[in-house]
């Protein structure tokens, strides 16, 4: 294999034996859509396993307990348990940390940016509790109100890239905006709706956690592992209070340092003095292995880069790939598997199943449009350049898969099975059927290669969690 031209540090290097190896694997990734390639294979997976001659296996290995035994004093959950309550905090952390930077500097970051897509989320997130909720008001059902109000940040975006290559580079960061927007949302719709009964000793450690954090950050702490530690207690209080634990993560997140220790000036300055200093020492010894100037300039030019990225870029761009290739396919292994058995076209038309199908269908493209229309015939908002509204209506369906996070959601709303498998098979069918609609309408509208050929820039979650980048 030929050298490669490394795109960030802008020099030539020869490839180890190991980087032949996973080099494939590395475009995979990189890949726009290879995040919900895979959440799609665990989605099928789980499904296929549910209904197997295994399917005892699959619904048993999600109740295995696992515990932590500290002095005498132990700590369980179930497998299960252990993915959304505990992984997916750190899925929520992602998301905190994206709502942050999109709020600091981003699309949120002023209210005639934001406008737009804020007002896009709402309407995609009352317009479907509403439909839901004239089908199950009064009934068993009616506690899923929230089911089809999220959109799945990931594989919506992973479907614009692959189907509206070309698409204006407007089209794109406003889905990325809107699910943002409808990420924060789902957090405030899961902390002031679907939290237990409440322990006010253990809120009040949160508070005192969170307080840590936020002094943390005001003395300028930057070194990730105080966060960590201070995070996990604030994680176990929160668990332990009835609030949802993944709040934690949002929480945490919210306190991580957004500011760099020096700017961009003082970074090229100083980075051009240590380069001098190594050319300088190039005469002590023969490399870097025996030269102690050039090992004092590169930790120098380290340290230096530290200083230029604030805390917050570093874990977001850390966490990507774990949060995109592990935590959420797992998470939907651990919760898409629903078994089929008995379930017919009838099916469908229970009020449960029916609520969430055309919450996410109809009323999440209905809501985003009709309130975007309001937001520009207002003057509140204004079209994103070079897109039309055929394009919008396009992606607002789109935005109709819900999975993660209305799975997610599911979870939290019904604690009886036939209630919770009859929401997952309509989030299963509606994202599959948002889908197929926002591909077909996107093709049709004009926006596929129309655009500048652009790429966003934005990092989305994991919904989203999440996660994908555009």
């Amino acid at each position: 294999m030929q050298a490669s031209h490394d795109p960030i540090l802008a020099i030539t290097i020869e490839p180890t034996r190991i980087e032949r190896f996973v080099r494939p694997f590395q475009r995979f990734i990189a890949a726009e859509t290879s995040g919900g390639v895979i959440l799609l294979v665990c989605t099928v997976i789980a499904l296929l396993w549910a209904n197997s001659a295994w399917a005892a296996s699959y619904f048993h290995l999600w109740e295995m307990p696992i515990s932590l035994s500290i002095n005498g004093a132990a700590f369980t959950l179930s497998l299960h348990h252990f993915i959304n309550d505990g992984l997916m905090a750190v899925f929520f952390f992602l998301v905190g940390l994206e709502i942050k930077r999109e709020v600091m500097v981003g699309e949120l970051s002023s209210l005639k940016a934001a406008a737009l897509p804020i007002a896009a989320a709402l309407g995609g997130m009352v317009v479907p509790a509403t439909l839901y909720t004239l089908l199950n008001y009064g009934g068993d059902g009616g506690r899923g109100w929230g089911i089809p109000m999220a959109t799945d940040i990931a594989f919506a975006l992973g479907m614009l890239a692959l189907l509206g290559r070309g698409a204006p580079l407007g089209l794109k960061v406003f889905l990325a905006a809107l699910a943002i927007a409808d990420d924060l949302g789902a957090v405030l719709v899961i902390a002031l709706f679907y939290s237990a009964e409440l322990s006010w000793l253990h809120l009040e450690l949160a508070a005192g956690m969170l307080a840590l954090l936020a002094l943390a950050n005001w003395l300028g702490v930057r070194r990730p592992l105080v966060y960590l530690l201070l995070g996990i207690v604030l994680w176990w209080a929160v668990l332990r209070s009835g609030v949802h634990a993944t709040i934690a993560g949002v929480l945490a997140a919210m306190m991580i340092p957004a500011r760099t220790r020096i700017d961009s000036a003082a970074f090229l300055q100083g980075g051009r003095e240590i380069l001098n200093g190594f050319e300088r020492a190039g005469f002590e010894g023969e490399g870097v292995l025996t030269n102690q100037g050039q090992q004092d300039a590169i930790q120098a030019l380290v340290r230096a880069a530290e200083l230029a990225e604030t805390p917050l870029q570093r874990l977001e761009r850390g966490l990507h790939g774990w949060v995109a290739f592990g935590i959420i396919p797992l998470f939907a292994l651990a919760n898409a598997g629903v078994s089929l058995q008995g379930f017919g076209l009838e099916s469908l038309a229970q009020p449960v199943t029916l609520g969430v199908v055309l919450g996410l269908v109809f009323g999440k493209p209905l809501g985003i449009t009709l309130a975007s229309w309001l937001a520009v015939r207002t003057g509140v908002g204004a079209l994103p350049e070079g897109v039309s509204w055929r394009a919008l209506h396009a992606v607002s369906w789109l935005a109709g898969i819900g999975f993660t996070m209305s799975l997610f959601i599911a979870g939290l709303a019904f604690g009886e099975p036939q209630q919770l498998d009859a929401a997952k098979v309509g989030v299963l069918a509606a994202s599959a059927l948002a889908a197929l609609a926002g591909g077909l309408l996107l093709r049709g509208s004009g926006a596929r290669g129309r655009g500048s050929g652009e790429t966003a820039t934005t990092t989305a979650t994991p919904s989203s969690p999440g996660v994908a980048v555009p």
